[in-house]
C-alpha cells in the first residue's frame, strides 16, 4: 500500500493480559516443575501470535517448535527422543501449533506424552487447537486458556496501533464494527481499503467484512464436501441472524431444511453433526461467530434468499418465532437491494410495537428497514432509532456507524437531536466527557422545540459530563443556569439514556427525570432543604417501578442523600430488570451503583464481587469509562487488604482512562486507593503527601464531590507524620459535610479526627463519642479504625486493660469485613500488649512473614541477611531466575519496594517471635 496511511505489524498483543497472564505462569514455574496448556480460538484470534510470544518470552532454556507438516513426530518415541536431545539440564518448553491438524494417531500420540513427560518435571507442553470445532478427546482433559474476540476498545487500539491513528473516525468505527473483535479480519480490511479510504478522503465502497474478507480469515474452517451439510450449515447461519443470539431451533431449522431440500429425511439432526456445529437442549449453533458469517457471506445469493425465504415459511406455519423474525427473514429473501417501502414500513411499526424483543433484534430490524427506506428523513430516523437500540444493547460499536449513516441523511431537527443524543452518551460511557458534554448540550438544543422531555434528559446527561469531569460550574449550568453555591457532595452522578423499548413509561420517566434535576442542582448548590423532597421522590418512585432506568435513577438519587439501604436495593432491582430486558448497556452501570453503595456502606467484600463482575461487563460493552469507575472500586476495596499489587494494578488501569478521557471522579477515587493502601501499611508520610494533593485547597484539589470522602484519611496521615497544622481547614470543611447529613459515617469520622488532634485530657470521650456515633451509622471497617486508634492511645497511655478490649473489636471488625492489612495493625498492638493475636483461622499468628511459602522466606531471609540473587541461588541450589522470581512474589505479598524495606520487615517480624511465644512486653 501506498500513500501517507500505511498498515503495519502490530508493536503489542492487544486485549490479551488474562491469556498471557496463564502462559506466563506457566513458563514460571518451568524451572521448578513442568506443565501443560491448551490455547484454542477460532481462527483469526491470534493462537499462533500467542505461541509466538510465549516463545519470545521463555528465557530459562531452548524452545521446540512442532507444526503439523511433515517435520511432526509421528510416534512417541520420536517426540520424547526429541525432549531429550534438547533438555540437558535446562528446563524445556514445547510449542505445538494447531495440534488439531495431526492425524488422529499423532493427536493420540501427543496426548499420551503429556502424562509420559509430566514425571519428567521441567518440561512444558504448549497446544494451540482450533476454536471453530469440538475440541479433540485426545485434548478435552487439559488445562484450557480460550481466546475470545477482543472487546471494542482493544479492537480499536489495535486498530491505531496498526496505522499510528491515522484512520478518519467514522472508518474506524466502521472497521471495528465489522471485525467483531478478530484481529486477522481487522487486518484483512484494513488491507482492502486505500489511504484515501482510510482518511475517510474517499467514500468506502460495500460492506466493510465482504465474503472475501471473511473467507480469507476462515480459510477452509467454513466449507463442506456434502451438499446437505451445506444446506444445514447455510439455514443455521441464516436462522442464528434473525435471533440475536448464538443458536437456534434445531426443529425450526430441520423444517427449513426439508423445505429447501424436499427430498430430506425428517428427524434429528445428521449424525455426525458437521463439526462446525453443536446441539445442546434443543438448539443448534456454530462453534464460531467468524465462521457462521463467513458460511452466510459466501453463500450463493439466490441460495442465501431461499434459506431466508423457507425460514420465515416455517416460522410462520409454526406461528412461534413472533413478527421481527418472521419479517427479518422475508426482508433478507428479497431480491436487490433498492427500496421495499410497504415491507419497511411493517418492519419498522413491528419494531416500534415489539417493546419485549431484544434490543440487539430491534436493532437489526430498525437498520434493515432503513435500508429499504426510500424518503432520507424518514431513513434518517430509523438509522437513529437502531443506533439507540444497539446501544442499548452494549454494542456502541455497531451503534456509531449506524450514526454515521443516519447523519447522511436530510433529518429534520429532532431526528438530529437523538441522534447527537445516541452519540453523546456513547461518548460518555466511552470517550472524553467533555466532547460528550458539548454532544449532549447540541442534542437538548435540538430536542427542546419538540421533544423537551427528550430535552430534559439530554441536559442532565449534559450534567453527568460535567460530573464526571470535575466541573462544578459547568455542571450546575447544564442542570439549569443559576448562581453557583457551595461545592457538590455526593460520590457519585446518575447515568442517563432514553429508553425507547418501553414508551408507555415515558410520562413517568420524564417526571423522575425532571425531579432528578431539580433535586440535583439544589444538592450541589448546598441546599440540602431544597434537595431532599424532589430526591426523595425520585427514591420512592424507584421502590415502586420496574424499569431499569427508572432504578438507576433511584439508586442515584439515595446515594445523593446518603441513604445506603436505599441505593443497595434501588442498584439490584435495576441490575434484574437490565438483565431480564437484556440490556448490556445497562448491566454495567447498575452493578457500578450496587459497587458503590456496598462500598458506601464498608462492606468491600461485596463491593469487590460487584465491581469484578461490573469491569467484565464494561469492557464487553466497550464502555471504557465505566470499566475506569469499577476499577477504582476495586483499588478502593484492595487497599484495606495484604494486596498492594492489585491496588497498583487496578490503580494504574484506571488512571490510564482517566486522564485520556478527562475522569477526574475516577482519577480522585484511584489516588486514594493509593494513599489509603499507604497508611494502612504504616506510610503515614506517603499517604499524607499523595492525600494532601487531593484535600487541600488548590488547583490541584480533587473532585469536588469525592474529595472530603478522603479526609479523614489524610487528617490520620498527617498527624501520624506530624504535621499537625495542615488539617485545621480541610477538617473545617469536613465539619461542614458532616453537618450536611449526606454521609452517615461523617458524624463518627469527624469525632475521631477531632480525636487524634485533641490534648490527652480530651480525646478519650472524642474517641468514644466517635465509636457511639458509629454503632448508630453501622459499618465493620470504619468502626475498626476508629477502635484501632483509640487502642492505639490507651497502650501508649499504659491503659492495657481497655485498650486490649478494643484493639480485639478492632481485630475482630477488620477480620469481618476482610482487612487484612489493617488487621496486621490490630495484631502488631496486641503482641506489644503481651496479648495472642490469633490469626483469622485460630492459629498463632507469626506476623506479616506467615504470608511467605517456605521457599520464599528462605530467600527473603538470605536477602535481608545482605545476600545477592546470585549467592541466594547457590545456597540454595537453584537458578537465579528463580530467586528473581520468588523475590518478585515476596515483594509483591510484604507491600515492600527495596531490599532495605524488606530487611527492616524482616528483623520487625523475627523481634516479635519471642514476644508471642513468651507473652513478655517489649
Amino acid at each position: 500500500m501506498t500513500g501517507e496511511t500505511t498498515v503495519r505489524a502490530a508493536v503489542r498483543i492487544h486485549g490479551r493480559s488474562a491469556q498471557q497472564g496463564a502462559v506466563r505462569a506457566l513458563l514460571d514455574e518451568l524451572p521448578d516443575r513442568g506443565g501443560h496448556l491448551v490455547v484454542t480460538g477460532e481462527p483469526g484470534l491470534g493462537r499462533t501470535t500467542l505461541l509466538h510470544w510465549a516463545a519470545r518470552a521463555f528465557r530459562s532454556g531452548p524452545v521446540l517448535r512442532l507444526g503439523p507438516g511433515p517435520g511432526a513426530p509421528a510416534t512417541a518415541g520420536r517426540l520424547l527422543g526429541a525432549v531429550r536431545a534438547v533438555t540437558g539440564t535446562a528446563p524445556l518448553l514445547v510449542c505445538v501449533d494447531d495440534a488439531h491438524l495431526w492425524d488422529a494417531r499423532a493427536r493420540a500420540v501427543l496426548a499420551g506424552a503429556t502424562e509420559r513427560l509430566r514425571p519428567a518435571g521441567r518440561t512444558g507442553l504448549l497446544l494451540s487447537v482450533a476454536g471453530h470445532r469440538a475440541v479433540d478427546p485426545e485434548f478435552a482433559r487439559l488445562p484450557v486458556v480460550r481466546l475470545d474476540p477482543l472487546s471494542p476498545p482493544s479492537a480499536a487500539d489495535l486498530l491505531d496501533d496498526l496505522t499510528d491513528g491515522a484512520v478518519a473516525p467514522a472508518v474506524r468505527d466502521r472497521i471495528v464494527a465489522g471485525a467483531e473483535g478478530n484481529p486477522a479480519l481487522l487486518h484483512a480490511l484494513l488491507r482492502r481499503l486505500s489511504p484515501a479510504e482510510l482518511r475517510g478522503q474517499m467514500p468506502l465502497s460495500g460492506a466493510p467484512a465482504d465474503a472475501g474478507a471473511l473467507a480469507e480469515v476462515a480459510g477452509d474452517a467454513w466449507t463442506s464436501d456434502d451438499d446437505g451439510a451445506r444446506d444445514l450449515l447455510l439455514t443455521v447461519a441464516a436462522a442464528v441472524r434473525a435471533s440475536d443470539g448464538p443458536d437456534a431451533d434445531a426443529g425450526l431449522v430441520l423444517d427449513a431444511v426439508r423445505r429447501l431440500r424436499p427430498a430430506s429425511r425428517p428427524g434429528l439432526p445428521p449424525e455426525p453433526l458437521p463439526g462446525q456445529l453443536a446441539l445442546a437442549g434443543g438448539r443448534l449453533r456454530f462453534h464460531s461467530e467468524l465462521v457462521r458469517r463467513t458460511v452466510h457471506a459466501v453463500a450463493a445469493p439466490e441460495r442465501c434468499r431461499d434459506a431466508h425465504r423457507v425460514l420465515a415459511d416455517a416460522m410462520e406455519e409454526r406461528d412461534g418465532g413472533g413478527p421481527l423474525p418472521v419479517l427479518l427473514h422475508r426482508s433478507w429473501s428479497t431480491a436487490g437491494p433498492g427500496p421495499v417501502v410497504p415491507l419497511a414500513d411493517r418492519l419498522a411499526a413491528a419494531a416500534d410495537s415489539t417493546a419485549t424483543a431484544p434490543y440487539g433484534l430491534r436493532a437489526t430490524a430498525y437498520a434493515r428497514a432503513a435500508e429499504l427506506t426510500a424518503d432520507a428523513a424518514t431513513r434518517a430516523a430509523r438509522y437513529t432509532a437502531a443506533a439507540e437500540q444497539a446501544l442499548l444493547a452494549g454494542r456502541p460499536e455497531r451503534a456509531r456507524p449506524l450514526l454515521a449513516a443516519a447523519r447522511d441523511g436530510a433529518a429534520p431537527a429532532a431526528v438530529r437531536g437523538r441522534a447527537e443524543l445516541v452519540r453523546g452518551l456513547t461518548e460518555l460511557r466511552d470517550g472524553p466527557v467533555g466532547d460528550a458534554h458539548q454532544t449532549l448540550l447540541l442534542a437538548a438544543s435540538l430536542l427542546a422545540p419538540g421533544a423537551p422531555a427528550a430535552a430534559e434528559t439530554a441536559a442532565l446527561a449534559a450534567a453527568d459530563a460535567a460530573w464526571a469531569a470535575g466541573d462544578l460550574r459547568t455542571c450546575l449550568d447544564a442542570l439549569e443556569p443559576a448562581p453557583p453555591g457551595g461545592e457538590g457532595v455526593a460520590p457519585k452522578s446518575p447515568p442517563v439514556h432514553r429508553d425507547p423499548a418501553t414508551p408507555h413509561a415515558a410520562p413517568t420517566l420524564a417526571a423522575v427525570v425532571r425531579e432528578h434535576r431539580i433535586g440535583m442542582r439544589a444538592l450541589l448548590e448546598g441546599r440540602l432543604d431544597r434537595a431532599s423532597a424532589p430526591l426523595g421522590q425520585v427514591v420512592e418512585r424507584g421502590r415502586t417501578g420496574d424499569g431499569p432506568e427508572r432504578l438507576l435513577r433511584s439508586a442515584a438519587a439515595a446515594l445523593l442523600l446518603g441513604d445506603v439501604d436505599a441505593a443497595r436495593l434501588g442498584g439490584a432491582r435495576a441490575l434484574a430488570a437490565a438483565r431480564q430486558l437484556g440490556s448490556d448497556t445497562l448491566v454495567p452501570q447498575a452493578l457500578e451503583y450496587l459497587a458503590y453503595a456496598e462500598l458506601r456502606a464498608g462492606r468491600h467484600p461485596q463491593a469487590r464481587a460487584h465491581a469484578e463482575e461490573g469491569l467484565r461487563a464494561a469492557l464487553r460493552a466497550g464502555q471504557r469509562n465505566t470499566a475506569a469507575h469499577h476499577r477504582a472500586v476495586l483499588a478502593l476495596a484492595a487497599s484495606i487488604e495484604e494486596r498492594p499489587d492489585v491496588v497498583a494494578r487496578h490503580v494504574a488501569a484506571a488512571l490510564a482512562t482517566a486522564r485520556r478521557h478527562g475522569l477526574a471522579q475516577v482519577t480522585t477515587l484511584a489516588e486514594w486507593a493509593t494513599a489509603r493502601a499507604d497508611l494502612g501499611r504504616g506510610r503515614p508520610h506517603d499517604a499524607a503527601d499523595r492525600l494532601g494533593l487531593l484535600v487541600l485547597p488548590g488547583p490541584g484539589r480533587g473532585h469536588f464531590a469525592v474529595w472530603r470522602l478522603a479526609v479523614p484519611c489524610f487528617v490520620e496521615a498527617a498527624v501520624l507524620a506530624g504535621r499537625h497544622e495542615e488539617t485545621r481547614e480541610v477538617l473545617a470543611d469536613f465539619a461542614d459535610w458532616a453537618a450536611f447529613g449526606a454521609d452517615p459515617q461523617a458524624a463518627a469520622q469527624l469525632a475521631r479526627c477531632h480525636a487524634l488532634l485533641a490534648p490527652p485530657d480530651r480525646a478519650d470521650a472524642l474517641y468514644r463519642r466517635a465509636l457511639a456515633r458509629h454503632d448508630e451509622a453501622g459499618g465493620d471497617f470504619e468502626r475498626a479504625r476508629t477502635a484501632l486508634l483509640h487502642g492505639k492511645w490507651l497502650r501508649r497511655r499504659r491503659r492495657p486493660r481497655e485498650a486490649r478490649g478494643l484493639l480485639g473489636t478492632a481485630l475482630a471488625g477488620f477480620d469481618r469485613c476482610g482487612a487484612g492489612v489493617w488487621a496486621a495493625q490490630a495484631r502488631g498492638e496486641l503482641r506489644a500488649l503481651g496479648a495472642p493475636s490469633g490469626g483469622p483461622d485460630g492459629g498463632p499468628d507469626t506476623g506479616t512473614l506467615t504470608r511467605l511459602t517456605p521457599q520464599q522466606l528462605r530467600i527473603a531471609r538470605h536477602v535481608a541477611e545482605g545476600a545477592t540473587n546470585r549467592e541466594v541461588a547457590l545456597t540454595l541450589a537453584v537458578s537465579t531466575r528463580t530467586v528473581d522470581y520468588h523475590l518478585r512474589k515476596v515483594f509483591a505479598a510484604l507491600g515492600v519496594r527495596s531490599r532495605l524495606e524488606l530487611a527492616r520487615l524482616v528483623e520487625q517480624a523475627e523481634q516479635a517471635e519471642p514476644v508471642e511465644k513468651t507473652g513478655a512486653r517489649p
